[in-house]
């Protein structure tokens, strides 16, 4: 090995040492961390992101990048070390075009905007929150400007660029393209579905539900899905979410008393993200080669076991057992009963609560006011009338002045996560164009899902995704998976055949 490439691969060590703590000291901030604690704990955070954009932004990293590409194209270090340095350089450019003082100031403000916004959703305090928001806008702007600057011709707006941070590989233009084809054809399908669910009057699941009981159902069905809880744990958070490192992963969900369904999805869901993670190339772990390709392919894994698994019928006759187990109850409820209520389509004003026919209109009605906001098309106090506006457009719904159901209810642009929401959409593309190709090359699927056995599918999974970590460009990654990039109609074939034709 060339000396470029240990110093190199020494350096992103410890980097991603940093991002070990880092994740740990930001779960507990979510999960456990008292009120009072916010201030000191985001110091810390901002202290250590410093230091790793430091270490990742040194004098020596960029000659060490040109020496270690060199050595590779004459041959000293062997050619399937390429990914792994292109990686790396790619991690650089993405640091070295920001500066360290900007970095911290990133995380102090969304810390302080993201621990306010707990409070100023349930209180519906628009103003209040605003305060602190205009400050997270201004920097991703900041931000987003220097990333356009440094690439402008990768980068047509600054929107792009941080585009570019969450969905690497897929471009704007593909993005555009498959958001055009849903919008084009998703309101006659939702039409249709509503038209074809009149006919049914769904079971009414809610009842008394423990939030222990719960717990130990959660905590069953991740078990089912293949969750190791000798490497990893489930907490509750007010927005579920999972992070973690190989051996430690983290899931949170959150629990309702009235209703025991949300919760499921959400830890199914959860229980992708994890999977993905600890199914990623051990002998990189340490760099950027061995992490997730991008969000759009760690989306569909997590949607891929959500909808794909867990909301099909096959999976929930082999499930209802647990459910009956740990929440007696609901023995009144058939598995077929419960998927019809899982399974209604109904357009509603919460994102995570909407069904997978209208949960693209939430993300596109987002996509198109982070992306006015971020090119200063639009100021953060015109996002209200944005909202209603596009909302009455794409779901026929109005939440004029309840802002908590309204704007305020995602944690995403809190910390400035500009550029994320395309990544759901493009998730469930690709966990439905997945499925297909997962199905088709295992034809026994349906008596496994029956039988609550999902070692055939995370088999496969770690075969044509998790074990590439980020080798392949993400539309390499789906081509050599699926046969081809990201389409449109494998999400549009999906839903047809599960809520019109319920052949599921």
């Amino acid at each position: 090995m060339s000396q470029s490439l240990q110093l190199l691969e020494a350096q992103f060590h410890r980097i991603a040492q940093l991002d070990h703590a880092t994740t740990f000291l930001g779960w507990d901030q979510m999960v456990m961390m008292p009120t009072a604690g916010m201030q000191p704990r985001s110091e810390a955070i901002a202290t250590l992101a410093t230091m790793r954009h430091e270490l990742l932004t040194s004098d020596a990293m960029e000659q060490w990048l040109v020496e270690a590409l060199h050595d590779i194209d004459r041959g000293s270090i062997d050619e399937s070390n390429r990914a792994h340095v292109s990686e790396m350089r790619r991690s650089w450019m993405q640091a070295s075009a920001m500066s360290a003082e900007l970095v911290h100031a990133q995380v102090l403000a969304g810390a302080k905007c993201e621990h306010a916004w707990r409070t100023q959703k349930l209180s519906n305090d628009w103003d209040g929150f605003l305060e602190n928001f205009r400050p997270v806008v201004a920097l991703a702007r900041e931000e987003a400007q220097c990333r356009q600057a440094q690439r402008p011709e990768n980068f047509n707006t600054p929107y792009d660029a941080l585009l570019d941070l969450h969905c690497a590989g897929d471009s704007h233009q593909l993005i555009s393209s498959i958001f055009s084809e849903l919008k084009q054809e998703l309101p006659t399908l939702l039409q249709r579905v509503l038209d074809k669910q009149l006919l049914r009057a769904p079971m009414d699941l809610s009842g008394d539900y423990s939030f222990d009981e719960q717990q130990q159902l959660s905590e069953q069905l991740m078990r089912v899905l293949g969750f190791d809880f000798e490497a990893g744990r489930l907490d509750q958070s007010l927005h579920p979410f999972s992070t973690g490192v190989r051996g430690d992963q983290r899931i949170t969900t959150r629990y309702r008393t009235s209703d025991f369904a949300d919760a499921l999805q959400a830890t199914a869901h959860e229980t992708g993200h994890a999977s993905y993670e600890s199914g990623l190339p051990s002998r990189w772990q340490s760099y950027p080669v061995g992490r997730a390709r991008n969000m759009c392919i760690h989306e569909s894994q997590s949607l891929f076991f959500e909808k794909q698994v867990f909301l099909s019928r096959a999976f929930g006759e082999s499930f209802v057992a647990a459910i009956h187990q740990y929440l007696p109850t609901t023995q009144a409820f058939s598995a077929r009963d419960i998927w019809n209520a899982q399974t209604v389509v109904k357009p509603t004003f919460i994102r995570v609560e909407a069904d997978e026919v209208t949960y693209p209109l939430h993300v596109m009605l987002r996509y198109d006011i982070e992306s006015a906001l971020i090119n200063g098309d639009v100021e953060p106090d015109m996002i209200p009338q944005m909202w209603e506006a596009s909302l009455q457009s794409y779901l026929g719904l109005s939440t004029e002045g309840d802002h908590a159901k309204g704007c305020m209810q995602d944690i995403h642009w809190t910390d400035g996560a500009f550029g994320y929401f395309p990544s759901y959409t493009m998730g469930a593309v690709n966990a439905a164009q997945i499925t297909a190709s997962l199905k088709e090359q295992n034809p026994q699927w349906r008596d496994d899902m029956a039988r609550g056995d999902m070692g055939f599918a995370r088999t496969w999974l770690h075969d044509n995704i998790w074990q590439h970590g980020s080798e392949l460009a993400s539309q390499e990654l789906m081509s050599r998976a699926t046969g081809q990039g990201s389409s449109a109609r494998f999400l549009l074939d999906h839903l047809k055949a599960r809520y019109i034709d319920e052949l599921d």
